[in-house]
């Protein structure tokens, strides 16, 4: 299964604004995309909430796994970039 470890570059972490956008893009591919951070349990990258649970602060190391390897390329690319900017 494809997966990419990146740092949260969000100035705030992945908070509401970017917990969002990433559920959003995550949403709109057919499979399961999830993230997780080191010591804690995977989430579904389709629900904002459950991004917030992670409290991946701005430096934290995420880890984004699916099937579709493009789906892991364009979440990872979100976490990557200041999503506040």
């Amino acid at each position: 299964m494809p997966s990419k470890t990146v740092i949260v570059a969000s100035a705030v972490g992945l908070h509401a604004r970017p917990a969002t956008l990433i559920s959003q893009a995550a949403a709109a591919f057919d499979d399961d995309i999830e993230l997780s951070v080191e010591g804690g349990d995977a989430v579904d990258a389709a629900s904002t909430l459950m991004i917030m649970t992670l409290g991946a602060a701005k430096g934290t190391v995420v880890t984004v796994t699916s099937d579709n390897a493009d789906a892991v390329e364009l979440i990872a690319g979100m976490i990557e970039t200041d999503l506040d900017a």
